[in-house]
């Protein structure tokens, strides 16, 4: 999963940001891990140990470097990548399921046994389902007690502990620091006002790291085009939206900049800042390796003029599955305006109001109950297109598809085709944004074909997909820039 111990002592020599969050570099003279881009002075080799994931160095006794900040890394790209068990359950894990549901929740979507996933997850990540659960609760205690002014046992729960003194032996063992010695070192420039915003929600403000080039104008200026009016917005270069998470409402709102992203975070339930982060991570595609991207899209012949026009094109993610699901299957055959509008309309009848207004939002979207309930005259569609919408969310409401972090993909995709007016083109536009298929590619689609044909390429589907095969791994990324030359 990691390059050989070689390679990636010579990326820490050379300090290659390129490789923060594949990999972690762990110091015995010192006892701490640090990214392989970490300006200290390099240690010799026969000190330094390599580790898949924080997790996985936490476990083996080291702590974190307060000099790099190891676990404020962007993520690493292979968990969207990889479609094994491993990736499936970083996904699910970073998405909250073992603080929602425990280890036997998170076997049990994975339908392995609590054991085997153990056994897994240990010779695949080096750390097990609770260590890597409870380094993203360090990660989310550490962005608390640096960016907000709330008790210590209120950052405690709200991080995911389930004691203070949990928090306390956790905080002390991964960063060397008390929780009260970690606040008074943060810098008054990096704390956040937290303050209710808007009624009933509370506000955290933090920065979310990338890897460079990432074209988030390109990726902001896709968004902007497909906003569902009351449900999202992006005005004078920031994306808001609305979301419905675990223990209430949210509100996000993301300013790119130029080596971050400005997050703004509005939450009913504190509990619910890492799954927050983590969609936002995914809605802007924060986690990719733009480098590995363009080194094989930019040595194909037909994309390279595209791919050195636009570096970094990043794919969109989702809020929720189910939601991108439903605008999908609202969009075929359509215009993107035509489908914002009933979109829009779904939303205002259906969503969940907020408690106050944030700009034009006003509703979040509608949950997979209240969809698969409604009658024909609320979905203003025709009336096969509401019939397929009633389905889909009813098979989401009993469990039977899941549209999150998890499922397995290839499965997610049978299941899906069964359902009426579902077909390949719903099928791999749902993957590529609501599953984070990096591979994923709608081969019929219209713009894919006109972006070909733009290039004097064949444009029908036989041909697109014979071409997009050269293109594997990352094809639902060529996609975006076949679209962009459409």
């Amino acid at each position: 999963m990691i390059p050989d111990p070689d390679t990636c002592y010579q990326a820490m020599q050379s300090r290659d940001a390129r490789f923060d969050g594949w990999f972690y570099v762990a110091v015995s003279s010192t006892g701490i891990y640090c990214r392989p881009s970490c300006p200290a002075v390099t240690p010799k080799r026969r000190n330094v140990a390599f580790y898949p994931t924080a997790a996985a160095a936490q476990a083996a006794g080291y702590r974190a470097c307060l000099r790099c900040r190891p676990d404020a890394s962007p993520g690493s790209p292979e968990w969207n990548l990889r479609a094994d068990v491993a990736g499936r359950a970083m996904r699910l894990i970073a998405d909250g399921v073992v603080d929602r549901e425990g280890v036997d929740g998170l076997a049990r979507r994975l339908a392995y046994s609590p054991r085997q996933l153990r056994r897994l997850l240990h010779a695949e990540l080096g750390a097990g389902p609770l260590d890597l659960a409870r380094a993203q609760r360090a990660h989310a205690a550490r962005l608390l007690i640096e960016t907000t002014d709330l008790p210590f046992v209120e950052v405690a729960f709200a991080a995911g502990f389930a004691s203070l003194r949990q928090f306390n032996d956790t905080v002390r063992a991964v960063f060397a620091l008390t929780p009260r010695e970690m606040r008074r070192r943060a810098r008054p420039a990096g704390r956040a006002e937290v303050a209710p915003s808007i009624p009933g929600l509370t506000t955290v403000v933090l920065r979310l790291p990338f890897r460079s080039p990432l074209d988030l104008p390109g990726l902001l200026a896709f968004v902007a085009a497909r906003a569902v009016p009351g449900l999202e917005e992006v005005d004078d270069g920031t994306f808001r939206r609305t979301m419905t998470l675990a223990h209430g409402q949210a509100v996000i709102e993301l300013t790119p900049k130029d080596e971050y992203v400005a997050a703004r975070l509005h939450v009913a339930d504190l509990r619910d800042l890492a799954v927050a982060v983590s969609r936002c991570r995914a809605l802007l595609d924060l986690d990719a390796d733009p480098q590995a991207i363009a080194a094989l899209l930019g040595a194909d012949p037909l994309l390279a003029p595209l791919v050195s026009r636009a570096p970094g094109k990043g794919v969109p993610g989702a809020a929720e599955g189910a939601e991108i699901a439903v605008r999908a299957i609202l969009g075929q055959q359509v215009s993107v305006a035509s489908a914002r509008g009933a979109a829009a309309r779904i939303v205002e009848r259906l969503g969940e109001p907020l408690a106050q207004p944030l700009g034009s939002l006003t509703h979040t979207f509608p949950s997979v109950d209240a969809l698969a309930g409604a009658g024909p005259a609320v979905l203003p569609v025709p009336g096969a297109r509401a019939a397929t919408i009633r389905a889909l969310a009813g098979e989401i409401a009993a469990g039977r598809v899941a549209l999150d972090a998890g499922p397995d993909r290839d499965e997610t995709r049978r299941l899906l085709l069964e359902i009426p007016g579902i077909g390949p083109w719903t099928v791999e536009y749902i993957a590529m944004r609501a599953l984070a298929d990096t591979d994923a590619f709608p081969a019929t689609d219209l713009g894919v074909l006109r972006g070909l044909a733009a290039l004097g390429a064949p444009a029908d589907a036989k041909a697109a997909r014979a071409l997009s095969e050269r293109w594997r791994p990352w094809r639902a990324y060529a996609v975006m820039h076949l679209w962009s030359a459409a």
